[in-house]
């Protein structure tokens, strides 16, 4: 079978009988017709004659005009599908796309907030109010314990023990752990219990969430996501996402000298490969302390 025909074909099992979306169809349709240009150039009419070298340089071409490893990646997955398709129908004796790796994605170190900046956001006058004070808590844990927003969300008053500065966290996969609480955020957050959260408690069918919103039910994290974005604009940070406390909470943590190990466990990854990240961030920081406190550091720098 002509590659042209393969691609055509391929792309109506798509659209007609697995039923997938109309931007898949169309996105594999640029991929496919990209390979089917690549493989005439080197002189490849038929899929027969299509070897796993042909789809390793077609992958490597993506990469020598620039294109996204998200593009590459997305590319291949075209190609594969394409040649399970002709296996499967009996085609094609075999998938010469099928032990051909994807790309890999480059590791994209997460934005982090100076400590200063985050002085700044948690230290700005809040509204002596139920909602204020509720949003000053709020911002407090997400740094103080580095809780992703859905667990922030689901925070139940019961897994709050201010006493003992603990907090009980469900996690990822309903995975339990105990994260400290302490400092700032102990403090906020026995003051929005103690003083505020009875005023937003006022429903007769109030729910046990540690954060109400205005009408008494459990904060969602679309707000979760408005109030970080709001209160970050107020000391000139646009943007700011509740994970990126997150990662604040990591990185200031490893900076100040705690062991990965430890940081894995408060963060609830499930491998020390996902929190190996922040080592890299902590790297990229002591080099930069070097090249500005060092006198002799930029010396013969070339």
């Amino acid at each position: 079978m002509r590659v042209r025909d393969a691609c055509e074909e391929y792309l109506s099992y798509l659209a007609v009988e697995r039923g997938s979306a109309q931007n898949t169809v169309e996105a594999y349709g640029r991929d496919l017709a990209h390979y089917q240009r690549f493989l005439e150039e080197r002189g490849i009419q038929d899929v027969d004659a299509i070897e796993r070298a042909d789809v390793e340089a077609f992958v490597a071409s993506y990469a020598q005009h620039d294109y996204a490893v998200s593009s590459m990646g997305r590319a291949l997955a075209a190609v594969r599908g394409m040649h399970a398709f002709l296996v499967s129908d009996h085609i094609c004796p075999t998938n010469p796309a099928r032990a051909v790796p994807l790309p890999k994605r480059p590791q994209l170190l997460p934005y982090v907030l100076s400590i200063e900046q985050v002085r700044a956001l948690v230290e700005q006058p809040f509204a002596q109010t139920a909602m204020g004070q509720r949003d000053r808590a709020i911002l407090e844990v997400l740094y103080g314990c580095g809780l992703r927003v859905s667990e922030l969300c689901g925070l139940d008053v019961r897994d709050v023990m201010l006493d003992e500065e603990i907090v009980r966290v469900l996690g990822k996969g309903s995975k339990e752990r105990v994260v400290p609480l302490g400092g700032a955020a102990n403090d906020a957050l026995r003051s929005y219990l103690a003083t505020w959260r009875p005023q937003l408690a006022r429903s007769a069918s109030v729910q046990d969430a540690v954060f109400l919103n205005r009408r008494g039910g459990r904060l969602s994290r679309q707000s979760v996501h408005a109030i970080c974005e709001r209160y970050g604009r107020v000391v000139g940070i646009e943007g700011l996402h509740p994970h990126t406390l997150r990662h604040c909470f990591a990185t200031h943590l490893v900076e100040g000298g705690a062991d990965l190990r430890v940081v894995q466990e408060l963060l609830g990854h499930a491998s020390i490969a996902t929190t190996q990240i922040y080592s890299h961030i902590d790297r990229t920081h002591v080099r930069w302390e070097y090249l500005t406190a060092h006198p002799r550091a930029r010396l013969g720098a070339r």
